[in-house]
């Protein structure tokens, strides 16, 4: 009988961690305790994934446009966080490479040094590379690494598509095949928009 590992898996599956403020309402509990049950559910999906063999895993957990929501709700989400980031070394018993990507810039400075850390942990790990979006937003995205390939004096008839994905926050891994949204949403809402040209 086939399972799912015999079947062909892809090599980099995407989600956007959304629905947890909407998860709470329908239970009558706060907002931070959907947060609370999708940072749960995070650790519960990278070792799923590790366990079956996916190679890489992107989590959209928090956007450049998360800061306009209620600082209460941003104070609970980066507490979390900081819960998860304490909790990270745990990844490091099971071979899971934790690394992130977007704009550290304005974030609080004791989660920019546990996440230095967790990369550090982890660097040597061979299963599941496990990549949060933090502070990351698609066309912030891109503005970096347009100023990137201006700064290095490259000529513009000398762009191309590969010098853009050669200086975007992914460009050490592959585009995702698979991006998944459980909120039953179907926008991109920002996130990995040039590297989802084809997912």
């Amino acid at each position: 009988k086939e399972t799912l590992i015999d079947r062909k898996l892809p090599e980099h599956i995407a989600i956007i961690m959304d629905g947890n403020g909407r998860w709470a309402k329908n239970r009558a509990l706060p907002r931070t305790a959907g947060h609370a049950a999708g940072s749960k559910k995070f650790k519960e999906i990278a070792r799923y994934c590790n366990k079956i063999g996916i190679k890489h895993l992107t989590v959209y957990a928090f956007s450049t446009e998360n800061w306009r929501r209620p600082k209460e709700e941003v104070d609970a989400i980066m507490n979390i966080f900081r819960d998860y980031l304490r909790d990270s070394a745990n990844f490091k018993s099971e071979n899971i490479k934790l690394e992130f990507i977007g704009d550290r810039t304005g974030m609080p400075e004791d989660i920019v040094e546990l996440m230095a850390q967790a990369e550090y942990d982890s660097k040597d790990a061979t299963g599941l590379k496990c990549y949060m979006a933090i502070n990351y937003g698609g066309r912030d995205e891109l503005v970096h690494a347009v100023r990137d390939i201006v700064k290095e004096g490259i000529a513009p008839e000398d762009i191309t598509e590969d010098t853009i994905s050669a200086h975007i926050y992914t460009k050490h891994y592959p585009d995702p095949e698979l991006i998944i949204r459980p909120s039953g949403e179907y926008r991109l809402s920002n996130f990995l928009i040039w590297q989802s040209a084809y997912s």
